[in-house]
């Protein structure tokens, strides 16, 4: 069952899950009680327009938005409102597609991209991603959440789209104009959990078991009784993004929390389902998997075992990244650093690949077997969660100078790896992107202020600030505030030459065939024995980057044909000095600004 079942010239016909329920009602101005069918699912003998409010009461209980709501323009708590996705003429007749393994994708979030925040106001800087040399926007999720802005993680009605976004009419059109400047769409979906305002999934069937659990509370239920509605559930969402909306690819939020002992796990099923309506779409549709768990059996074939996901998020290379540029060692940062650590994450993906992960106390991971792609990899300098969960939402732009921001990201633009951007990092931002959330339940919202407070005490932000920062306050607008993009940064000196930096190393990228490929084999990096400087060999290319404070000297033998790319500072207008003996390559110098 899809979202268009039901629809007909007439309308829609109202239809719910809700198996253990004895008497289910329809609430569309008047209350008219429904037929129980197969499966579990009630029908009523109407049909509403689009535009149309409803609501279902199950055993006399309260009038309930639907589960499968694709429209809440009056919240969470209020009733939903039918919404044809036929109505919308599409443009993109022409558009093929994309294959998320080695885009180029840059990470959003709706509500703070503009000032506006709104879907239709992204429209107007879908030429600032093309200029950029992005393929692949990853929209943070836009499912329907309590308040007025949040990240989206506490989304509750997951086939809707905020309003406060412009609503699901805004997402066909943002998709829409994206495929026609020839740019592919993610959405970032919440499958592990729900969140807890406005969640009223339970009263209408067993979505969630005491079976097991997350840190969010009882699971979804993908193995228990019942399961197999909840799965149908998640599946056909997921069909629907991809069918009605046009999107390209969806980002599977923390899989490792999707518990399920099921013969066929809910990913591969999914994987396989996507699979099949690729085929039938004549265009390639992407899952892309976060996990923590370091398992190479989340890209695997279905057929062979594995998942099935096209991509996975590799956490590690930021990490390796991070803990380099910075010399931060706090927190999950413990085991990463040095040169050595990320020689290791460049070419074999994962550091904690069954060793001992000092950060969880026991051995953690699982090596990447040979011939697997690297472009199954999303690699990054920074995201949402590596920004947000900091204590104050301090961007590295805030703590590193252009000229190390700079060698950072012209390793992982040249990295074998699908490389990913978080937005306003193409122009160094100094903005942070703390979390914020606008429960209007003063407990829930005291719950979360607090649970921020106590969860970053045991980070060693103490140390790294000089005494522990004061934690924003997630429900206050000035949290919201501080985290929006200043659209006339870019026009700025300082700021548009990272932005010139960013496009020369992309425009590279899409023209070097080096640097786009996969395979990690021929990856191979060598470093100075104080881990001050890295040289990273790529099929005919060799890319140097220095976050040394001087000069210094990098032995390139072997490589007299191959392109060499060295790090630009764009503070001090200079590149790293690099001293080339007998070699043939190309070298950056102080009168050779990047082009």
């Amino acid at each position: 069952m899809t979202a268009r079942d039901g629809w007909t010239a007439d309308g829609w016909s109202p239809r719910v899950w809700a198996p253990t329920a004895t008497r289910v009602d329809l609430h569309a101005g008047d209350v008219t009680a429904m037929t129980r069918g197969a499966g579990g699912w009630w029908h009523a003998g109407t049909a509403l327009v689009h535009g149309t409010d409803y609501a279902f009461g199950v055993d006399g209980g309260p009038a309930l938005p639907d589960p499968r709501s694709a429209w809440q323009p009056h919240g969470v708590h209020a009733a939903s409102r039918t919404f044809d996705t036929a109505r919308h003429g599409w443009h993109d007749a022409d558009w093929t597609g994309l294959d998320v393994r080695g885009a180029v994708t840059y990470e959003l979030h709706v509500g703070t991209f503009t000032p506006e925040g709104t879907l239709d106001a992204a429209v107007e800087h879908l030429e600032h991603l093309v200029d950029l040399g992005v393929d692949l926007i990853e929209l943070m999720p836009v499912a329907a959440f309590p308040g007025r802005y949040g990240w989206g993680y506490d989304g509750v009605a997951l086939w809707a789209v905020q309003q406060a976004y412009g609503g699901p009419g805004a997402l066909q059109r943002f998709v829409d104009a994206a495929h026609g400047q020839g740019l592919g769409v993610c959405l970032d979906v919440v499958y592990n959990h729900l969140g807890p305002s406005g969640n009223y999934l339970a009263g209408f069937g067993p979505y969630f078991t005491e079976t097991h659990h997350t840190p969010w509370g009882a699971a979804v239920n993908l193995d228990a009784p019942g399961n197999e509605g909840v799965r149908a559930f998640v599946i056909e969402n997921a069909v629907r993004w991809f069918e009605e909306f046009h999107v390209d690819a969806l980002r599977l939020d923390a899989v490792h929390a999707l518990v399920d002992h099921s013969r066929r796990p809910l990913l591969a099923e999914l994987a396989d389902t996507v699979e099949e309506l690729s085929t039938r779409l004549g265009r390639p549709l992407g899952l892309v998997a976060e996990s923590d768990l370091n398992d190479p059996r989340t890209v695997a074939p279905t057929a062979a075992g594995g998942l099935g996901m096209t991509g996975q998020w590799a956490d590690d290379v930021h990490h390796a990244l991070h803990a380099w540029l910075t010399g931060e060692r706090q927190g999950y940062y413990v085991d990463f650093g040095s040169a050595e650590v990320l020689a290791h994450a460049l070419t074999r993906v994962f550091v904690h690949e069954g060793g001992h992960s000092t950060f969880r106390g026991r051995s953690w991971g699982a090596p990447v077997p040979p011939g697997v792609d690297a472009r199954r990899f999303v690699a990054f300098a920074a995201n949402h969660d590596q920004i947000g969960n900091r204590a104050v939402g301090d961007r590295p732009a805030s703590r590193l100078p252009d000229g190390v921001l700079a060698a950072g990201v012209t390793v992982l633009l040249t990295s074998p790896f699908s490389p990913m951007l978080f937005m306003g990092e193409e122009w160094a931002t100094r903005r942070p992107f703390p979390f914020f959330s606008d429960h209007q339940e003063p407990e829930l919202a005291e719950a979360i202020r607090a649970g921020r407070v106590a969860e970053f005490a045991g980070h060693g932000w103490a140390e790294l600030y000089g005494g522990m920062p004061e934690i924003p306050d997630p429900r206050s607008p000035m949290t919201v505030e501080s985290a929006r993009l200043d659209w006339t940064e870019p026009r700025r000196a300082g700021h548009a030459r990272m932005l010139a930096w960013h496009r020369t190393l992309l425009a590279l990228r899409h023209l070097v065939p080096g640097l786009r490929d996969g395979d990690l084999a021929a990856t191979h990096v060598e470093h100075d024995d104080d881990g001050r400087w890295i040289l990273v060999r790529r099929p005919g290319v060799v890319v140097c980057a220095s976050i040394a404070d001087g000069p210094v000297t990098i032995p390139l033998a072997g490589a007299a044909s191959a392109t060499v790319l060295a790090c630009w500072d764009p503070v001090t207008r200079t590149a790293t000095a690099v001293t080339l003996p007998g070699s043939g390559g190309v070298v950056l110098t102080d009168e050779r600004e990047p082009s």
